[in-house]
């Protein structure tokens, strides 16, 4: 083959290449899926490509409920809640378990000193620190990842502070109080409750609009999701549910809403410009938590009595996998680039 035959062939196929480059649809590809397996006591780690759980690491305690992956991917944080459920008589956790997700193994513990039942972990998008539930403190913890030292502490004001979201610009959470059925709206800078807003007798789980706009939480006590506007601090609208919700989470476009609802084995999908169930998804029995893909393309749904995750493409709203996750499958994590 000449030079200029072998220079045109190398040109040819490197315009083919960005071509398919240009045309393939982005994908997150490269992350994994945690999933918090409570009746495993364990971590278990998805290949989402391979729709499958490729290994579940010991947390070395009873039990994690919620998970969240450090920015760079490399590690997972697990608090270890006890063996109960949220205001019910059991044990009550103290530690946080710090798992190396290459060697698959707990590099660490961060012990609270006393029993807190850790619950929902949550990295400040500015500040880089994570945020950490302690109901039985009516606090959540502030901690250094790099140190693994507690720096601070943030009131919240109420009991059974279970569920933590915080803004985009790392300057407020919201926690939702469930047995008190609030909740409470936290200044992050100055680790200061600024209101309590009441919801019903018992309330769930927590998430904000892409927008922040709108913070949303689940009735335990009526079938309705109620939406709070955090620009005035007060409940906005109430929203009518096939049954009780549970976990929400909102799409990257800020054009719907996906919510958990347990007892109707089903995803509602909120459209946000009619504030209604435009749709409901079949899924296993008792979806829990709900987790939309950094890329927007999938949403993950742990469903706790089968041990399964369901995979659903938000193009469709089709359920395009069911994936084989462990026992009580709850809090779910996406650890972006981790392989």
């Amino acid at each position: 083959m000449t030079l200029t035959r072998r220079a045109l062939l190398s040109l040819t196929l490197v315009v083919a290449t960005l071509a398919t480059a240009r045309t393939m649809p982005r994908d997150d590809r490269g992350g994994l899926l945690l999933v918090a397996n409570k009746g495993d006591q364990a971590l278990g780690i998805i290949d989402p490509v391979e729709g499958r759980q490729v290994a579940a690491v010991p947390e070395g305690g009873v039990t994690g409920h919620e998970v969240i992956a450090s920015p760079d991917g490399t590690r997972a944080f697990v608090p270890i809640y006890g063996d109960s459920g949220v205001g019910k008589p059991g044990s009550d956790g103290r530690t946080l378990a710090v798992i190396d997700l290459a060697t698959k193994t707990v590099t660490g513990t961060i012990d609270f000193g006393k029993g807190v039942r850790p619950h929902c972990p949550v990295f400040g998008p500015k500040d880089g620190l994570l945020y950490v539930t302690t109901e039985l403190d009516e606090s959540v913890t502030v901690i250094d990842p790099t140190t693994l030292a507690i720096v601070g502490r943030v009131p919240t004001g109420q009991a059974e502070s279970h569920m933590l979201a915080i803004t985009r610009d790392g300057r407020k959470g919201y926690t939702a109080n469930v047995g008190p059925g609030t909740v409470s709206v936290l200044d992050l800078e100055k680790r200061s409750t600024i209101a309590v807003i009441p919801i019903s007798r018992t309330t769930q789980r927590i998430s904000l609009s892409v927008d922040d706009r709108w913070a949303f939480t689940a009735d335990q006590t009526a079938p309705r999701l109620i939406v709070i506007d955090t620009s005035v601090n007060a409940v906005a609208r109430r929203i009518d549910l096939p049954a009780p919700g549970y976990g929400t989470a909102p799409t990257p476009d800020g054009r719907y809403l996906l919510v958990a609802v347990p007892s109707a084995n089903k995803v509602a999908v909120i459209d946000f410009k009619s504030w209604i169930v435009e749709r409901t998804i079949d899924v296993p029995p008792s979806p829990q938590e709900v987790l939309v893909r950094p890329d927007g393309k999938v949403a993950y749904v742990s469903c706790d009595v089968p041990g399964k995750v369901a995979a659903i493409r938000t193009s469709d709203w089709q359920v395009e996998t069911i994936i084989d996750a462990g026992k009580a499958a709850d809090g779910l994590a996406w650890a972006a680039q981790a392989r």
